[in-house]
């Protein structure tokens, strides 16, 4: 169908002005509408009419390290080292960060590698220490693993996650009295630190407990020292069914002293779930 050349018009200039044509009139004025300075529409030419709005501001450019940290987080660790070294090879963080994208891969020797080269270059860094440390965890040498997460908490000693570590560093070695001890120090600075998940930073928290019944039950009587019932009535019930050895012994433990009567506790021991 052939339209008039002023309607054709009209419609060009209701979009360019952002207007909805359902609020217009057909003589260009919105309906019941205050009457307009200047030239009614239909007296302009397309030429006068006002051009498109600037463009909104673009977000500054992210950085190679931002970039990297992304595709860490969408688990492409391969296009995440790329990513990282574009940027300053001589940046402890970056080397860091590399190495933490070959511990993801399991690549051990790559990962040491990076972090021993970031340690070089800063050997005050707290993180990359620690996740040297966790590389002698993943193979199993647990006192030299103990030994960098000593080093790292003489750095940074108010570090949850590093307490963490060097707990189950002495659960590997089957001391678990300094490991319930570091666990419980670990709570008291964040209570949360065994509910946060993994996250693509500088620091690695180790996860890979061997018996996770007993790693169970020692973090719900280091909840239950500090009496939190709902934190430890959790993890004494993953404990459980995980098939915890002793179950017959967990009611009179010192340490669930403070949640003794707590009817959950009772319920959940009467119970008894059985290993999954």
């Amino acid at each position: 169908m052939f339209l008039p050349r002023r309607f054709v018009q009209f419609l060009f200039a209701a979009t360019v002005m952002g207007l909805p044509l359902a609020a217009r009139s057909t003589d260009g004025a919105p309906p019941n509408a205050p009457a307009q300075t200047g030239l009614p529409v239909e007296a302009k030419s397309i030429n006068n009419l006002p051009g498109p709005s600037a463009p909104p501001k673009v977000n500054p450019t992210l950085s190679d390290e931002m970039r990297g940290d992304i595709y860490m987080a969408r688990k492409r660790y391969r296009e995440a080292i790329d990513t990282y070294r574009k940027g300053d090879p001589n940046s402890p963080i970056l080397t860091n960060k590399i190495g933490i994208a070959y511990h993801q891969m399991l690549q051990f020797d790559l990962a040491k590698k990076n972090y021993e080269k970031a340690i070089k270059l800063k050997p005050d860094y707290p993180e990359a220490i620690n996740n040297l440390g966790t590389i002698y965890y993943a193979r199993k040498s647990y006192r030299r693993a103990i030994g960098y997460y000593k080093r790292a908490l003489r750095l940074e000693p108010k570090s949850a996650s590093m307490m963490v570590n060097l707990g189950s560093a002495y659960f590997g070695r089957k001391d678990y009295i300094h490991a319930s001890e570091l666990y419980s120090e670990a709570i008291e600075v964040d209570p949360l630190v065994f509910e946060r998940k993994s996250q693509y930073g500088e620091l690695l928290q180790e996860r890979s407990i061997d018996d996770r019944a007993k790693f169970h039950l020692e973090l719900a009587k280091a909840y239950a020292k500090r009496n939190d019932a709902e934190h430890a009535l959790v993890y004494l019930r993953k404990a459980l069914e995980e098939g915890v050895k002793d179950r017959d012994k967990i009611p009179n433990l010192p340490e669930f002293a403070s949640i003794r009567t707590d009817m959950a506790f009772q319920e959940l021991i009467a119970s008894a779930p059985k290993p999954l």
